[in-house]
């Protein structure tokens, strides 16, 4: 026969346990993701700084911004500033190949690594300006 403080002990610590495994899992519901979302909102080609939701992105060291072209026009996520020396050397989702937002749902993305102040604009539509944070 098991002696009943033996078996209320076990019972709590196994229920203890349990509890223990359930708030680690929630930690982790919490902790912050690797990827900031940004969006190209539908119409963008006739915005400005609205272009580009939300504008400004805020961003850590580390993080990863995903830009994801809402809108059926393409076009384009290239730092710097449009007829800058610097534009497009940072990140740039280019015109072509696989990283391009030639259409609604395409995505590019860039990892920053070092903190600072990104603009960015569209080479196709270079009123549409926006900038990210990196803290």
């Amino acid at each position: 026969m098991v002696n009943k403080p033996i078996y209320l002990a076990a019972s709590l610590l196994a229920i203890l346990s349990l509890v223990a495994i359930g708030a680690s899992a929630n930690i982790s519901v919490f902790a912050q993701s690797d990827n900031v979302q940004a969006t190209i909102v539908p119409g963008a080609s006739t915005l400005t700084d609205t272009a580009y939701s939300p504008n400004p992105i805020e961003a850590t060291v580390g993080q990863t911004v995903v830009w994801t072209n809402d809108d059926s026009a393409f076009h384009t996520v290239t730092s710097g500033s449009a007829g800058a020396p610097d534009a497009g050397k940072t990140f740039d989702s280019g015109l072509a190949g696989p990283t391009a937002l030639t259409s609604k749902g395409k995505t590019f993305e860039h990892k920053f690594d070092t903190a600072g102040e990104y603009p960015y604009f569209c080479t196709l539509h270079p009123a549409m300006v926006g900038t990210v944070i990196v803290k």
